[in-house]
């Protein structure tokens, strides 16, 4: 695992967007985040899954999130900008974002992918990103130092056969990560990393592995050490590069 003990008020005062956060790994997010003193902007197309990440946040005492539904599949560039100006309006600063939502797609050979469904794939897990960042730049630099995380996987460094549309995606996710690191380097107080959390307790995971044993795996929550170190001060300096959580 990540080895990085973070302080318990790491993230005081900071503000962090996370998207995916009703379940899985954007949940422990979530909830770690805010733990460790931060106000956390809670993003996902499902309202009931978010508003229960919501309610646990509350109910631990933690500073009080902000809930903003959104399906990453249909948003328009409107729509970011959107909650951009709602962000700016609210909180005058983004310090922390992580791209964590994205969609499986089919584990099939490339020539079998509908158009369809390679498009979808393309939407959540990489159009997404982009406009989203695009829409919090202003707010990612107002921040004192900025991060921006995008998840990543293993078979987004390395292709792998019948992982179809959801690695090529990765694989691009990886390019945006190091294009938008590159431009960030010496003009603004903006980091850039990706983050690959390797193989965890999620229904992704049991989807893209129907037989394997779940607790063969970590939980979310285990995994949580490399992204408090990315969403903190301490890893100020840290750019550009392709980190692994396990």
């Amino acid at each position: 695992m990540f080895d990085y003990n973070a302080p318990q008020d790491l993230l005081k005062d900071r503000v962090i967007l996370i998207t995916g956060a009703g379940d899985g790994i954007g949940r422990a997010c979530a909830l770690s985040c805010a733990a460790h003193g931060a106000t956390v902007v809670l993003i996902g197309k499902t309202p009931g899954k978010l508003e229960a990440v919501y309610d646990e946040i509350e109910a631990a005492g933690y500073p009080q999130p902000a809930l903003c539904p959104l399906n990453l599949e249909t948003a328009l560039e409107k729509d970011y900008n959107d909650l951009a100006e709602q962000l700016f309006e609210t909180f005058g600063k983004l310090d922390g974002l992580v791209h964590n939502a994205a969609v499986l797609g089919p584990r099939t050979l490339l020539d079998q992918v509908k158009a369809e469904s390679w498009l979808q794939v393309m939407q959540v897990n990489v159009n997404a990103p982009f406009l989203l960042t695009k829409a919090m730049m202003p707010l990612l630099r107002a921040a004192t130092d900025a991060s921006v995380v995008l998840l990543s996987s293993s078979v987004g460094r390395k292709g792998r056969a019948y992982w179809g549309p959801y690695a090529v995606s990765k694989f691009a996710v990886e390019g945006l990560m190091q294009v938008l690191a590159d431009e960030q380097d010496g003009t603004s107080a903006i980091r850039v990393n990706s983050l690959n959390p390797g193989a965890t307790r999620t229904a992704m995971r049991a989807a893209a592995y129907p037989g394997e044993p779940p607790e063969t795996n970590p939980e979310p929550a285990d995994i949580m050490p490399a992204f408090l170190y990315l969403l903190g001060p301490d890893s100020k300096g840290t750019n550009g590069q392709a980190l692994d959580a396990q």
